[in-house]
């Protein structure tokens, strides 16, 4: 597939999810085998935010990160660029408010927030470097953030496996739903840095006590980055 160029992408990646949005939940546990649910929670449980926090669900789709976080009890906020995946969220009528709004304008006070999570978010983003600057600016000193994403495994045998299903399964799977997006979901791990950028990248938006865990074989990341409570 070819990928959209950086003036176009946003564009493209909303209508794409606009089109995707009805049938979102059930192709993310149809590709992940339900796997999805359980990483969502340890997502939320990444940034060990205390019950009644306020947490933003950044790029938040149908909810499911929010219905998560508030389970655990936290003041949750979802915020995405796509209308109908917030129509889908909303919907559910899972009990928090919703934002339309850009990653890289966040229409929220300074340090107003106690932590950020966000799944499968990150390679749809047209500059990640400034999302994490906006991550920073609302997050309160000492607030933490837990980014959910797709990765490749580092073992040779598990690549070939993760090759094979991410790349070719995937988008058969897809045909059913939408041929475009669901050959663009394999091909855009392109965009995503790999783990030396990204940690750079966090540091140089002035987060520390970076993380990274791998999920199912290495397919998946989850990295964890806490505020500092000052800029160095």
């Amino acid at each position: 597939m070819n990928l959209p160029d950086a003036d176009n992408k946003a564009a493209v990646v909303e209508a794409m999810f606009d089109r995707i949005a009805p049938h979102y939940d059930l192709m993310n546990r149809l590709m992940t085998f339900g796997m999805d649910r359980a990483w969502r929670q340890q997502t939320v449980d990444a940034v060990g935010a205390a019950p009644g926090s306020r947490v933003l669900d950044l790029a938040c789709g149908t909810g499911d990160l929010c219905t998560e976080a508030l389970r655990t009890g936290h003041r949750v906020v979802g915020l995405d660029f796509s209308v109908r995946m917030l129509q889908a969220a909303a919907a559910r009528r899972i009990g928090c408010r919703f934002i339309r709004a850009d990653a890289l304008r966040l229409p929220l006070r300074d340090s107003s927030l106690d932590a950020i999570v966000s799944g499968f978010a990150l390679r749809n983003f047209t500059d990640l470097e400034g999302v994490f600057r906006e991550c920073f600016r609302a997050l309160r000193p000492g607030g933490r953030i837990a980014l959910l994403e797709v990765d490749t495994p580092a073992s040779v045998v598990l690549r070939f496996g993760h090759r094979i299903y991410f790349h070719k399964l995937v988008p058969l799977m897809g045909r059913l739903i939408d041929r475009d997006a669901y050959a663009y979901l394999p091909s855009s791990i392109c965009y995503l840095p790999d783990e030396a950028s990204m940690m750079a990248m966090l540091r140089a938006a002035g987060f520390s006590g970076l993380g990274k865990r791998r999920l199912l074989g290495g397919s998946v990341q989850l990295v964890t980055a806490q505020r500092q409570f000052q800029r160095i």
